[in-house]
Parts: structure tokens; C-alpha cells; sequence
């Protein structure tokens, strides 16, 4: 995976686990005799009772979690919720709406999500993750430390590790790379899916001194996961003039074992993470791409709708043909649906 020096599966330095990890289990009573393990095994009810417990803990692997992203950017909403009334009274916001005469569509859908909107809300959330850490810093990790692996060849200033960064330049780094290597939008919202999943798992905080390596690497395996043309890491040092094959490799290989090789991204989970960062883009006003309806937008979508209905009237047809065949054994009726 990478480039033509990288491996994924290489031996690296023991790294703390997540002490609510599902591995755990394998090690503990590694040492009881093979006549005292009856005593010791779990029944079944009881360990999908532990993976439910686990849920708060892993948001990035369960549905039902809220995302970490949405509840940090949370504190302060009521702030942020008066500054947008006095934004309206005094008429400095500007929103749009259907009306009768005019009709917007949102050009933004959980299957086709657009990628500059996407990106805006990734680097939010991002920002909302350094801003609102925990004051502890959890474990540090020298492999994500920008002074020990520069991107650039300037280095960081002496305050590297203090200063917050603003939220148009997480925004500019990300579309950079975005960009340059042509992700979709996609794999954005993987990308930040991989990004809580490693603060959960190895207990750490994104802060100004690694938020751009552990970003860097989050789009790195993102793109390898969830394109069909992955980006080579050799590609990612023409993005990034100062960075090395070989660093990229120890980035890739150190994320990996984080994760503890978990790179699988549930339908259910990607659907959580497009939803909550519209929610996010909604309580910050950061509106999405809207497009007046055309007289060719419009006959388009009455074309499809034709469509659809010419298939649905084929369905139904061959309903009552299956229902007739039926030589009176059970009465089938066909009964229209009604949406309202």
C-alpha cells in the first residue's frame, strides 16, 4: 500500500490500546489452564452486551453514536445562536427559500455529496475538534508532531503547539490536498470518520501541533479505502515538496496500527457522519450549494419522474398477472399506495 518502498503490515513499536478495545478480550486469562476456561467463557448475550456498551466509546464504528465533532461544536451554540438573531435584525444575513415563483434546489445529497461544500464542513469539524480538546491533551504520539516531521521546509514557529489555527486555513490545507490529488467528496467524510476512530482509539487529542499530520494521514488511507484509483504516497510528496517516501510509509504504517487495522466504514456509520455535518453547516450558517430551478432542470426531472412511473406501472402489471395465475387459492389484491 503506497508507494514502491511502503508496507502496511510492517512490525512497528508497541502502541497503548484503546482499554475498551474488543482485542482485549483475547488477552485476558491468556494464562488460565485449559481445564479453568469453561469456567471463564463468556455467553454470547453477554458480549453483544459488551460491544453495546462500547458504542459511546467508538462513535466512528456504531449508527447510533452521536458524532464527537457535533457535540464538541455544541458548546457555545447558544453564543453563536444570538449573534446570527442580531445577524438578522440587522439584515447582514441572507438565506434563500423556495416560493411559489421560485424554486431552489440543493445540489448536495448523501450519494452524491458536493465536494467544496463537503470539504467546508470537514474543516470544521476539524476545527471544532482543536478547539474544544480536552485540557489534559490525552496521550502525545511523536509521529504526528509536526517540529519532529515537518511538512515544509521552514519548519514551525517556536509556538507551533499553542496557537489554534483559523478555520480557513484547516480548510486550505485539506482542499490542497483535495485538490492536488483530485479525492471526492466522499472521501472526505471517510477521512473524518478515520480521524475519530484514532482519538478514540488511541486516546489522544488533535491539537495545533498534529492536527496537519494526522490529517495528512487520514486522507492518505481515505483515499487508498475508498477510491478506485488510489493516490500513491510518492504522489503525496509532489503535493508536499519537504515530505519523504520514507516518512509517508512510517505515517501510513503508525495510522494503520492505531486503528488497529480497522478501516471498514458501514453504510449506517458514512450516512451519520453526511448528516451531522450538514447539521454542523446549518448551526454555523454555512449554507449549501443551491441552484435555481431551470426550465432544463425541470424537464429533466419530469423525464425521470415519467420514468420511474412508466416502471412502476410495469410492476404492477406483472403483480396482477403473478396474483392471476394464482388458480383462486388466496385472494391478491393490488392496493395503491397513498404518500401523503
Amino acid at each position: 500500500m503506497g508507494g514502491a518502498t511502503s508496507c502496511c503490515f510492517c512490525v512497528s513499536p508497541k502502541i497503548s490500546r484503546n482499554p475498551h478495545s474488543r482485542l482485549d478480550s483475547y488477552h485476558q486469562g491468556s494464562d488460565l489452564s485449559r481445564e479453568d476456561t469453561d469456567y471463564y467463557l463468556q455467553h454470547i448475550s453477554d458480549r453483544e452486551n459488551a460491544d453495546e456498551l462500547t458504542m459511546e466509546f467508538n462513535p466512528s464504528d456504531h449508527p447510533r453514536t452521536s458524532t464527537i465533532f457535533l457535540t464538541k461544536s455544541q458548546h457555545g451554540h447558544n453564543r453563536r445562536k444570538s449573534l446570527m438573531i442580531n445577524y438578522v435584525r440587522i439584515g447582514r444575513l441572507s438565506r434563500k427559500y423556495s416560493s411559489c415563483s421560485t424554486i431552489f434546489l440543493d445540489n448536495n445529497t448523501v450519494s452524491q455529496p458536493n465536494l467544496k461544500y463537503t470539504v467546508k464542513c470537514v474543516a470544521l469539524a476539524i476545527y471544532y475538534h482543536i478547539k474544544n480538546r480536552h485540557n489534559d491533551g490525552g496521550i502525545l504520539l511523536d509521529i504526528f508532531d509536526e517540529k519532529l516531521h515537518p511538512l515544509s521546509k521552514s519548519g514551525v514557529p517556536p509556538d507551533y503547539d499553542q496557537q489554534d489555527p483559523e478555520k480557513r486555513q484547516i480548510y486550505r490545507f485539506v482542499r490542497t490536498l483535495f485538490s492536488a490529488a483530485q479525492l471526492t467528496a466522499e472521501c472526505a467524510i471517510v477521512t473524518l470518520v478515520y480521524v475519530e476512530r484514532l482519538l478514540t482509539y488511541a486516546e489522544i487529542d488533535i491539537c495545533p501541533g498534529n492536527w496537519k499530520r494526522i490529517v495528512l494521514g487520514a486522507i492518505l488511507l481515505a483515499s487508498k479505502v475508498w477510491d478506485d484509483q488510489a493516490v500513491w504516497n510518492v504522489d503525496y510528496c509532489q503535493i508536499l515538496k519537504n515530505i519523504t517516501v520514507e516518512d509517508m510509509n512510517e505515517l501510513e504504517r503508525y495510522f494503520l496500527e492505531l486503528l488497529q487495522f480497522n478501516i471498514n466504514v458501514p453504510s449506517s456509520v458514512y450516512a451519520k457522519y453526511y448528516f451531522d455535518l450538514r447539521s454542523l453547516s446549518e448551526s454555523n450558517n454555512l449554507s449549501g450549494p443551491l441552484e435555481l430551478l431551470s426550465r432544463d432542470k425541470a424537464q429533466k426531472l419530469e423525464a425521470m419522474s415519467r420514468l420511474c412511473d412508466d416502471k412502476y406501472k410495469d410492476l404492477r402489471r406483472a403483480a396482477r398477472k403473478r396474483s392471476a395465475s394464482v388458480d383462486g387459492l388466496c385472494g391478491i389484491a393490488w392496493v395503491p399506495a397513498i404518500l401523503s
